[in-house]
């Protein structure tokens, strides 16, 4: 965190035109930070394309195929229980006709 503070500050001094800061930022421990925040961006990024793309490829060849149809359930008496007649008749109001 504390090297991309200064990173940043440093670039913005360097765009403005103005000279390098006197004092010299330490050192992170890895020698070359720089370039391998580059390599890893990089390397992310082929990663989340090519993972969009096989996403996408794998939605669209699941989404072309059929899909099964199951048959009807048996009718369970069960299901069904009718103590009394509803106002509306004997079926449920969202239910299939049975006549």
């Amino acid at each position: 965190m504390a090297m991309a503070s200064v990173r940043s500050g440093f670039l913005r001094t360097v765009l403005r035109g103005g000279s390098r800061p006197s004092a010299t930022p330490k050192r992170g421990f890895a020698s070359s930070s720089h370039h391998d925040d580059a390599y890893e961006t990089a390397k992310w990024e082929k990663i989340t394309y090519l993972g969009i793309a096989t996403c996408t490829v794998l939605a669209i060849y699941n989404l072309s195929k059929g899909h099964h149809h199951y048959e009807e359930p048996p009718a369970y008496p069960y299901l069904h229980i009718r103590n009394k007649e509803f106002p509306w008749g004997p079926d449920g109001l969202f239910e299939k006709k049975h006549h």
